[in-house]
């Protein structure tokens, strides 16, 4: 089963959380991270923190070209970076990558969106594009802190508006601080309205294996 992992947000938790995904899954499992920005140069070409910590999470290994195709330097707007260097960042492009995840035998895969739901691609497309026409399944990641209410609430209403089911939902500690956390959290479980994966407490040393210790994977089936 292939999942699209999507966030409220920048820095929420998606890498984290799709790596514990791969970590808790069963069988043989593979993560993609199709478009990335803020990459290192090294010899091998540009890499990206996020591509690499989705490979060492995966059991089934690819070359990192397949994980991440679309990999720019500067910490910007993909779409902003893609322009700069001439590429053109289609839906039906990308899709037709990912879908090499169907002939790899694969028991669980994600595919881990970059920023929020509304991702913009070039010409005027958008990452949630790509997940329409794959029809894939979608796991949200709220990252805990002040604003997520909102944020949390927004995302599902455009999921779903995309005609997309949210097969499970993350709320991921991303501030220690946060006033009124089980306040929040109890609305999130009677507002969302998708089932609840895991609450995943703020961690001073955060780990895939360490995160897929609260993670409910029974409910995505």
């Amino acid at each position: 089963m292939t999942f699209f992992v999507t966030g409220t947000d920048t820095d929420c938790g998606k890498t984290l959380i799709s790596s514990a995904l791969l970590t808790a899954a069963k069988g043989e499992t593979l993560g993609f991270k199709p478009i990335a920005s803020g990459c290192a140069v090294t010899e091998n070409g540009l890499r990206n923190s996020d591509a690499l910590t989705l490979m060492e999470a995966s059991t089934i290994k690819l070359p990192y070209e397949d994980i991440n195709p679309y990999a720019f330097e500067p910490a910007i707007a993909p779409h902003i970076a893609a322009t700069e260097k001439g590429v053109d960042l289609l839906p039906n492009r990308i899709a037709a990558q990912l879908k090499m995840a169907e002939y790899v035998g694969a028991d669980f895969c994600v595919i881990e969106g970059a920023g929020g739901w509304r991702l913009p691609l070039s010409q005027g497309h958008f990452l949630s594009e790509v997940v329409q026409s794959m029809q894939l399944p979608v796991i949200l990641v709220v990252g805990m802190k002040l604003g997520c209410l909102n944020h949390a609430l927004l995302t599902a209403e455009a999921i779903r508006a995309d005609g997309l089911n949210i097969v499970g939902w993350i709320a991921n500690q991303v501030d220690p601080d946060m006033a009124n956390q089980q306040e929040n959290l109890a609305f999130l479980k009677d507002t969302l309205k998708a089932p609840f994966i895991g609450y995943v407490p703020y961690l001073a040393e955060p780990s895939a294996s360490a995160v897929a210790e609260y993670l409910d994977l029974t409910q995505l089936s």
